[in-house]
């Protein structure tokens, strides 16, 4: 074991998770593209592509988009609290809270797509990195 930042373990986690996502997207998606005959000029844009193939496919791929915005947000947060030394105790538990709810986020857009468990799900992952922050902010203060 080396002396790594405990916190960054969630950060990596996420980040394998979201090539994972990719992979999930990319067999969904070219197997669709196929079986629909699109040539490789349809859908120059991902919205004109979505339009051609089914939404159940689509879903794999609005969500790793997902996992390229908000979650920059937190990777930057728990570089910051690693960097500062405050990567332990509830700083840590936040991070993973995080990346677990990322995970079960992505897995429930990805298959089903209930909207209103997606967003309460986003929320609470929101109210972590809230949470991650503000806790950050007040014990360097």
């Amino acid at each position: 074991m080396t002396d790594a930042h405990p916190i960054l373990l969630p950060v990596l986690v996420l980040v394998i998770w979201s090539i994972i996502q990719m992979l999930w997207g990319l067999s969904a998606r070219l197997p669709a593209i196929g079986a629909a005959k699109l040539g490789p000029t349809a859908g120059q844009r991902t919205s004109e592509l979505a339009e051609k193939l089914p939404r159940e496919v689509q879903w794999k791929f609005d969500n790793y988009n997902h996992l390229m915005e908000q979650p920059t947000l937190f990777y930057a947060t728990v570089i910051a609290l690693a960097v500062a030394g405050l990567d332990t105790g509830l700083n840590l538990y936040l991070a993973w809270l995080y990346t677990g709810l990322r995970v079960v986020h992505s897995i429930v857009q990805s298959t089903s797509n209930p909207v209103m468990l997606r967003f309460s799900i986003f929320s609470l992952g929101s109210v972590a990195l809230a949470a991650m922050a503000v806790n950050g902010v007040m014990q360097m203060l």
